[in-house]
C-alpha cells in the first residue's frame, strides 16, 4: 500500500474566525513581524522572538499562527499589499501601467529586503488576499493588452521574474552596505582601486567599467533596472504586435 503523503499546509487553506481585536490579534502579529523582518533580517524571525516583542510567549502566538511557516506566508502577503497596481483603461495604456506596476514592486521589495529570500518557501502564499487581488490587477492589465487567458498568467510571471529577480541581488547589496554602515559613494570609492586592477586584463570588462565609474551608484541602480524592465515590456508589445499581424 503506499504511504500517504501529508497535505500541503497553509495558513490559507485553514479557516479563520473572523479577525478580532483583542490584546494579541493577528494583525497585531503581522505587523510586528513585518518590524522585525526590517530590523533585524529573516533569521532572526523566531515565534519566541516574537513572542518577547509582543510581550506575550510563543505559546499565545500558536493560538493564531500554527507555524513560523504560515508566518512567513501572512507577512509576505502583508507587504505585498504596499504594491500599487495601476488599472490599464485601454489596450494603449497596459505597457504604462505595468510599468508603475513593476516600479511598485521593487520599491516594495527594496523597503522589506527579506522578502526576496523567502519568495520560494512561501507554501501557497498566492492564496493570500492582498497578493490574489494584486494578480487580478495585473492580469486584467495583460488581458486589456491583449493576452488571452493562460497567456496573461505567462506574461505576468515574466514580468514579477524579472523585477524579483533584479531586485534580489540589489536588496542583498543594500543589506550588505547597511551592515557596513558606509553610503554607496562610500563603498563604491573604496573599492575603485580593487575594481581597476581586477579589470586590468579584460578589456571589454575594462570598457565598461571606464564608461560607468563616476556614476552615482543609485541613479546607475536605477537606470540598471529601467533598461532590464523596457527590454521585457518590448518582449511582450512584440508578441502581441506579432498576434495583431497574424503572425504568431
Amino acid at each position: 500500500m503506499p504511504t500517504r503523503k501529508p497535505p500541503v499546509t497553509s495558513v490559507w487553506a485553514r479557516k479563520h474566525a473572523k479577525r478580532e481585536q483583542p490584546a494579541l490579534s493577528l494583525d497585531r502579529i503581522v505587523a510586528e513581524a513585518v518590524r522585525l523582518l526590517d530590523e533585524e533580517g529573516v533569521e532572526a524571525l523566531s515565534m519566541r522572538t516574537l513572542g518577547a516583542r509582543l510581550g506575550a510567549g510563543a505559546t499565545s502566538l500558536y493560538r493564531h499562527v500554527t507555524s513560523k511557516d504560515e508566518l512567513i506566508e501572512l507577512v509576505v502577503d502583508e507587504v505585498y499589499g504596499e504594491m500599487e497596481v495601476p488599472e490599464a483603461e485601454d489596450r494603449d495604456a497596459w505597457r504604462s501601467a505595468m510599468t508603475e506596476c513593476a516600479r511598485s514592486m521593487r520599491a516594495m521589495v527594496l523597503r522589506h529586503p527579506w522578502v526576496a529570500s523567502v519568495l520560494g518557501q512561501v507554501g501557497l502564499a498566492q492564496l493570500g488576499p492582498n497578493l490574489m487581488r494584486q494578480s487580478e490587477r495585473m492580469l486584467a492589465a495583460f488581458q486589456t493588452a491583449g493576452f488571452p487567458p493562460g497567456e496573461a498568467d505567462r506574461a505576468m510571471n515574466a514580468l514579477i521574474a524579472y523585477v524579483v529577480g533584479m531586485t534580489t541581488s540589489e536588496a542583498a547589496y543594500l543589506s550588505m552596505l547597511a551592515r557596513s554602515g558606509r553610503t554607496e559613494q562610500e563603498w563604491a570609492a573604496g573599492l575603485r582601486a580593487t575594481a581597476e586592477q581586477a579589470v586590468r586584463d579584460h578589456p571589454r570588462l575594462q570598457a565598461e567599467y571606464a564608461a560607468r565609474q563616476d556614476e552615482d551608484p543609485q541613479r546607475m541602480r536605477d537606470e540598471n533596472f529601467a533598461y532590464g524592465l523596457e527590454r521585457v515590456l518590448d518582449g511582450l508589445q512584440t508578441r502581441l504586435s506579432a498576434d495583431v499581424d497574424g503572425s504568431a
